[in-house]
């Protein structure tokens, strides 16, 4: 698989700051892949550092409905990114059939002008996209049955276990619609509090890990006071499960 991925965003007060030495820092742990945000503002930072330490970015968060997509898309083939990912739709947004339809209905939109650049439309979920249900199912599931076969999933693993799933089952349901998880432990705080290296809080990595053994892993954080150490530490839980 070529390794773990880490989220630009978990870094993002140190990526405004010098982006050239976040990157070396983040290679210098191991990692060979970075899934970055904003594209289209960060893309002469990208282009440069991407290039200059050795590493890919295979899928980047960029907000895509409502927004300048060929913006967004051709920015997304000039750094070589394969998939861009919409990384949130409001709450407000899964509480209906209609509303779920809806979005799943832009993306597929979105999608089509990206096959234009190459590039292909993921989403990532918060908790409230399994909070939700409707009919007796969660709305990311209503949700990725109206998609385009072509949309990949970002499975947020610790979200969807503090949105009351048990993200394994989740995983397996989903098959191979997910393309890659966001490997996040903690104490499952929706205010993202107490999160914590993977493998030291209360998501079952071991079993979610087995339930998408094809998905590429991306190490994140919503914050940490250490957040560099807490990367360098979930890269090594990774390699240690031969990931």
């Amino acid at each position: 698989m070529g390794g773990p991925s880490v989220q630009l965003y978990s870094v993002r007060d140190a990526f405004a700051a010098d982006p050239d030495e976040t990157l070396r820092r983040l290679a210098a742990i191991g990692f060979r892949r970075v899934e970055p945000y904003g594209v289209v503002e960060n893309v002469e930072a990208l282009r440069a550092g991407l290039a200059a330490h050795g590493l890919s970015a295979p899928t980047a968060h960029a907000a895509v409905v409502g927004k300048d997509q060929e913006a967004v898309f051709g920015a997304a083939r000039e750094l070589g990114i394969d998939v861009v990912i919409e990384p949130l739709i409001p709450a407000e947004r899964w509480g209906n059939s209609a509303d779920v339809a809806a979005t799943a209905e832009a993306l597929n939109a979105a999608a089509k002008v990206a096959a234009r650049y190459g590039v292909r439309v993921g989403y990532h979920n918060h908790w409230w996209e399994l909070e939700s249900r409707i009919s007796g199912r969660s709305a990311l599931e209503v949700f990725a049955d109206r998609l385009s076969s072509e949309i990949v999933l970002e499975i947020d693993v610790y979200w969807a276990t503090a949105g009351g799933e048990d993200a394994a089952a989740l995983l397996r349901r989903l098959g191979e619609r997910v393309g890659a998880i966001h490997v996040k432990d903690g104490s499952l705080a929706v205010d993202a509090t107490g999160q914590v290296p993977a493998g030291q809080g209360r998501v079952p990595l071991r079993e979610v890990l087995a339930a998408a053994p094809g998905a590429l892993r991306v190490v994140e954080f919503d914050q940490h006071p250490d957040v560099f150490g807490g990367i360098a530490e979930s890269f090594a839980y990774l390699a240690g499960a031969g990931e």
